[in-house]
């Protein structure tokens, strides 16, 4: 016989019913310690980032494609902003302040502690199972029907149940394994490409990518991807309720009450 939290579950419950057998006070399990952990110092790096990516990004608005780019160069496009260099030409007739130097400083440093981070999250998720467990979806989670169900179930305000509450639907997996696997490595690798340093000790990795000015377009349109997962993952959040979701990522429990048919 299962347990879920400390209530005695029979086997071959569901988990909407093993949810509603938990006590009106019962708070179950759902994020380990180093879940946590890792979560809340990658957030804080995360936000670093973008602070001094923006920073980073202000001295040269211009994007190119290839191994060269200078102000001199057409762009592949310009964001419309104005620079904080007056020889980058933006249409605008004025520069804002150069913030290069702390930006690039605490860019470089917050990106390292969530490398960092990132491998301890990796290799403990591949030992304790945490992605087999608790990211890989279910075949059955995969079909048409039940990932647009998910999809489109909090454009009808519909808020996540008890059992939804402790764990992930199959889109949420999906969701979180593509940032894992996909963008935050490619991040990592567009943004450690454009550093002369790692490009002459692997210039392979700099050639697939098509040249230091493509890997960092690439960095762009992969960092504006993962500002919009944040987005939607707050969004999310305070949908399903943002203090007990927030809670169970500071104290590892979700309280669950009991449903009555």
């Amino acid at each position: 016989m299962a347990t879920l939290g400390s209530a005695q579950v029979p086997p071959g419950t569901s988990m909407a019913s093993a949810a509603s057998l938990l006590p009106a006070t019962e708070r179950a399990q759902r994020h380990s310690g180093l879940v946590r952990v890792t979560h809340w110092i990658t957030t804080i790096c995360f936000l670093a980032l973008l602070l001094s990516g923006i920073e980073i990004l202000i001295s040269h608005p211009r994007f190119y494609w290839g191994e060269t780019g200078t102000v001199m160069d057409k762009p592949l496009f310009q964001l419309p902003i104005p620079s904080s260099r007056r020889l980058v030409q933006t249409g605008y007739r004025y520069v804002l302040p150069d913030q290069n130097g702390w930006s690039r400083a605490l860019h470089f440093e917050a990106a390292w502690i969530a490398v960092l981070t990132g491998v301890l999250y990796f290799v403990s998720g591949l030992v304790t199972g945490h992605f087999r467990k608790n990211l890989l979806p279910a075949r059955a989670e995969l079909s048409w029907p039940a990932l647009w169900t998910a999809f489109a179930k909090p454009f009808r305000l519909e808020r996540p149940s008890a059992a939804e509450a402790l764990s992930y639907n199959g889109l949420q997996r999906l969701t979180y394994l593509f940032v894992i696997l996909i963008l935050f490595p490619l991040v990592i690798w567009s943004g450690l490409a454009m550093s002369l340093g790692f490009a002459s000790a692997f210039p392979w990795s700099v050639t697939l990518l098509g040249g230091r000015q493509s890997a960092r377009t690439i960095h762009f349109f992969v960092s504006v991807a993962l500002v919009l997962f944040l987005l939607v993952h707050i969004a999310m959040v305070c949908f399903a309720g943002f203090w007990s979701r927030t809670g169970a990522m500071i104290t590892g429990r979700i309280g669950t009450r009991k449903e009555h048919a």
